[in-house]
């Protein structure tokens, strides 16, 4: 069983048999260099706000379409929520949907699979398929 740890700006507290599968959305380039040392420290936006932006299976499409429109050269790395332990925490964000958001580097040992995430002809990014 899993035990969300309570933490200041923590809302998503309560038991839990597994956490699921989450996603990051990353440029491959920036990829590299987590591949280089092991651990992704976060894009620019997650190192201002002080936390590695994730979303589920259900939030990746809309998170794409809304902050990596057009965008070419982008991973969807899927993240397995059990390894990240209690510095991953479910926050509302975005419409009031508790989004996960992991406050620690990313270490590459928690990562399950990378796939491009391509742009197919109707100008949005083609999605693999993603566990919920």
């Amino acid at each position: 069983m899993f035990s969300c740890k309570a933490l200041s700006r923590q809302v998503y507290i309560g038991m839990m048999t597994a956490m699921p599968v989450v996603y990051k959305i990353v440029p491959d380039a920036l990829w590299q260099q987590a591949r280089q040392t092991g651990v992704f420290h976060g894009a620019a936006i997650d190192l201002t706000d002080g936390f590695i932006h994730l979303s589920t299976a259900r939030q990746a499409v809309k998170t794409a379409e809304l902050y990596f429109a057009s965008q070419t050269g982008l991973l969807l790395v899927a993240v397995d929520g059990d390894a990240l332990d209690d510095k991953l925490v479910f926050e509302p964000s975005r419409g009031g949907d508790l989004f996960p958001h992991l406050y620690a580097p990313l270490p590459l040992s928690a990562v399950l699979w990378e796939k491009p995430l391509p742009i197919g002809a109707d100008g949005a990014h083609v999605f693999p398929e993603m566990a919920e």
